[in-house]
């Protein structure tokens, strides 16, 4: 594994989810606005070592493996931790949940038949929206205020429409290529 900064920035990550875990677990003062600075920073950490990496020319196939599993874990253990709390439904966490690991099937399935499925516009919008309403849902003592609400329906919607677009996408790249290879013969 080359250690370079990318590759910290995604291993101090995945060391925050159970740092994460246990202090949204603590009903100490203070403790769910600790909680939140955690995953704002593990969430901030995912953006910045994408950048840093593709900015500098340091994208390594640690990076390209570890980089995402490091961002469902901590997606996961935070709904589940907020789950546990009663601040989140679970349908709710199962929706982000299997969409993430959906697409990420997908994923592997597409690069075994040689099709690379970037992260679209819509991945990226959920991203950020998931950041924004976990990351609330943490901060904020009542999850049923109306902002609070308004984040956890846009990150379902957000969660649903791009896992259907990578999806859709998957196919419309299948498609393409069975045409080219009828071309080619």
């Amino acid at each position: 594994m080359p250690l370079n900064i990318p590759n910290v920035l995604t291993l101090i990550r995945i060391l925050l989810v159970p740092v994460l875990v246990v202090v949204l677990a603590l009903e100490a003062q203070g403790g769910s606005l600790i909680a939140a600075a955690v995953f704002a920073l593990a969430a901030l950490t995912d953006g910045l070592d994408g950048w840093i990496a593709r900015s500098r020319h340091a994208v390594t196939t640690f990076g390209k493996v570890m980089d995402p599993i490091a961002d469902k874990l901590l997606v996961v253990a935070a709904l589940l931790a907020l789950v546990g709390r009663d601040r989140l439904e679970a349908w709710v966490a199962m929706v982000v949940i299997a969409r993430e690991f959906a697409v990420s099937a997908l994923r592997v399935a597409a690069g075994q038949q040689g099709v690379v499925i970037p992260a679209s516009v819509l991945g990226k919008a959920k991203t950020i929206v998931q950041v924004a309403a976990v990351t609330a849902l943490i901060a904020v003592h009542d999850p049923h205020v109306l902002p609070v609400q308004v984040l956890v329906w846009a990150m379902v919607a957000t969660t649903v429409v791009s896992g259907v677009d990578y999806f859709v996408n998957f196919r419309r790249r299948l498609e393409l290529r069975a045409a080219d290879d009828a071309r080619r013969h």
